[in-house]
């Protein structure tokens, strides 16, 4: 399967999450990244976020497959420059080692519009809500945040 490499992102945020199937559909990492703002998180696996410069090999881990993905938007909520984009994806069929694949799942991502006009990702989380790892006990402080009231900004 080739496709052009040359996907550039939308002033339309309701079209982001069509954008990101192209750019992922060319398999090239560097493609898709250029959909995210350069801090951008992003959740390969729920419970393990990766940012900036991170994401390229999270990316291509999921494009290794050479198996396309389709998206299905349910709903985008725009609030001036930033927009939550709720969307359910499927990458479904045969995978470069040769085995059928099905990954799904409904995506709960923020976009941010920036001074260029184009929508990127600050927040994409293909997983949406999906349990991450499993945890034992209660959370740590720096999973919560400060606990004592007196505690500042650091």
């Amino acid at each position: 399967m080739t496709h052009s490499t040359s996907v550039h992102p939308t002033t339309v945020a309701t079209q982001h999450p069509y954008v990101l199937e192209r750019a992922f559909n060319t398999f090239d990492a560097e493609a898709v990244d250029r959909l995210y703002e350069p801090d951008a998180l992003f959740v390969p696996r729920p419970g393990h976020p990766t940012t900036g410069p991170g994401r390229i090999p999270a990316h291509r881990d999921f494009l290794a497959l050479r198996v396309p993905i389709r998206v299905t938007p349910r709903h985008t909520y725009v609030s001036g420059d930033l927009a939550l984009l709720i969307v359910d994806w499927v990458v479904a069929g045969r995978a470069a080692h040769g085995e059928q694949v099905r990954i799904a799942g409904t995506a709960t991502d923020i976009a941010r519009r920036g001074s260029d006009g184009f929508w990127r990702y600050v927040v994409d989380n293909p997983f949406g809500t999906a349990d991450g790892p499993e945890r034992t006990g209660r959370p740590t402080p720096t999973e919560v945040g400060p606990t004592d009231s007196a505690a500042g900004p650091t």
